[in-house]
């Protein structure tokens, strides 16, 4: 049993906390929404008021945090990690955040004497509930082997990919490929409901099983027949995902052009007000649009 501190608890953060506390790790959480901490404080944790009062409880502390300049602030701001003096362990960030960023992080917190594990992870909040999430881990070997009893815990698949910043370069390339796909089950989802031949379920059972199926089409397929758009991961998320993609690729020099149609998808969501929303919602932008073309058509003729 070990100390572990946990700092972020929305839809991924919380149920993985759990399941750290499940484990029998004694557990400091801190949150910025009270609320969410009720659970795990009623199940036995400690809550904290600032991520230097988690670190100073804590052996090892997990972040789950939204964006790049939350995590610089939980680390390097006014009550941040670093203030807790004693404090000479491990950071797990498992925020999806910029690689660049994460490496200069990385760099910092060493100078300090603390190890630090870039573990962005995908699974959505289902794997998180079960403990299944796949993790892709960036660091060093001494500080991977550190933290891999604890990935253990939260994760099933999880693989050492490369040093700090490569976590994150891989989960920017699990996010074009996630968005792209659920681009892409959205257009086939329209194209069958608008032919007017068939039913578009009928078509995703048909297609399920061949070369074109994906947990992307089952599970997000599922949501945009049911119209179930409660968030499992959010738009604004995503669309956050779909920025740090971006900036990669014009770093690295990458073409990315079938992933900036989902992106501009994503951000088009965003701008509509409908950013708390599933990432499947993206099929209504597109019956929104299909629905433009033929008025446009209509006005035409």
């Amino acid at each position: 049993m070990s100390r572990v501190g946990y700092i972020g608890l929305g839809i991924m953060g919380r149920p993985a906390a759990k399941n750290l506390m499940d484990a029998g790790h004694r557990l400091t959480v801190a949150t910025r929404t009270q609320s969410r901490a009720e659970p795990l404080v009623e199940a036995g944790a400690a809550l904290a008021d600032t991520p230097a009062e988690v670190a100073a409880a804590s052996e090892v502390v997990f972040l789950n945090l939204p964006d790049t300049p939350d995590v610089e602030l939980v680390l390097f701001g006014e009550g941040g990690a670093i203030e807790a003096e004693s404090f000479d362990g491990l950071i797990i960030d498992m925020s999806t955040i910029d690689p660049a960023a994460t490496v200069d992080f990385s760099a910092r917190l060493k100078d300090r004497g603390i190890e630090f594990v870039d573990a962005p992870v995908s699974g959505g909040e289902a794997g998180a509930i079960a403990g299944t999430l796949s993790v892709m881990a960036g660091g060093s070997d001494e500080a991977f082997g550190r933290a891999l009893p604890y990935l253990r815990v939260i994760g099933e698949r999880i693989t050492h990919v490369g040093p700090s910043g490569g976590g994150q370069v891989v989960k920017a390339c699990n996010q074009l490929l996630v968005a792209s796909n659920v681009r892409a089950v959205a257009e086939a989802m329209v194209l069958a409901e608008r032919s007017g031949l068939i039913d578009p379920a009928v078509m995703r059972e048909a297609v399920t099983g061949g070369f074109a199926d994906s947990k992307v089409l089952q599970h997000h397929g599922l949501n945009m027949l049911e119209g179930r758009f409660d968030p499992g991961f959010k738009v604004e998320l995503h669309a956050k995902d779909a920025r740090i993609v971006g900036a990669l690729a014009a770093r690295s020099n990458a073409p990315v052009e079938a992933f900036e149609v989902a992106r501009d998808s994503l951000g088009g969501l965003v701008d509509s007000g409908r950013g708390g929303l599933d990432n499947s919602a993206m099929i209504e932008l597109l019956r929104e649009q299909a629905e433009e073309n033929a008025g446009r058509k209509t006005s035409e003729s």
